[in-house]
């Protein structure tokens, strides 16, 4: 199986978003290296286990390699928003994370979804500052949870025109409010 990989290192920014109409929305992840722009496509579920496991892995780091913060650090709000254009150049099958302690940066593996064995599989990695991690957990968080609302008796999401909860045994239907 042949391999393509694409190294951003280190990103200039590096981002999570969605596209579209809750329910409806796709999610990409988009990187930036000087003038070159990446975006990939991830599913919501793909995002919010990376966003959870990107902060578990800075405390750890934080514990073990402790080092100080400042707000000069953190990337602007507007680095953390899409930009076009948003075509994917593919869909994430596998996403990885890691640290290289001697640049001090994150790295974040994305392969491509593999549909066939012969099939050339695309891996990028995104090299980045403990800090642009952070404020792409905590975007990406945000972002996962503008989404559709959950039902608080089966945890399925709530669509515009209503939801039957199994749950509720027919009796009551739940509203998007």
């Amino acid at each position: 199986m042949a391999r393509k990989l694409r190294d951003f290192n280190p990103v200039s920014r590096i981002t999570i978003g969605a596209v579209g109409s809750p329910g409806q929305r796709v999610f990409l992840l988009q990187a930036t290296q000087s003038s070159s722009m990446i975006t990939l496509k991830l599913e919501k579920e793909q995002a919010r286990i990376l966003a959870a496991s990107t902060s578990e892995l800075l405390e750890e780091l934080d514990e073990k390699y402790p080092r100080s913060y400042s707000k000069f650090d953190e990337p602007l709000s507007s680095d953390l928003m899409l930009q076009e254009p948003v075509e994917p150049e593919f869909v994430i099958g596998q996403i990885g994370l890691g640290y290289d302690q001697e640049q001090d940066l994150v790295v974040l593996v994305a392969q491509e979804v593999q549909l066939e064995s012969s099939q050339e599989v695309a891996t990028v990695r995104f090299w980045a500052t403990r800090s642009q991690m952070r404020a792409l957990s905590d975007h990406t968080l945000e972002v996962v949870n503008q989404g559709r609302p959950i039902c608080p008796l089966c945890d399925s999401p709530i669509n515009p025109d209503g939801h039957f909860c199994p749950k509720s045994n027919g009796y009551e239907r739940v509203e998007w409010s």
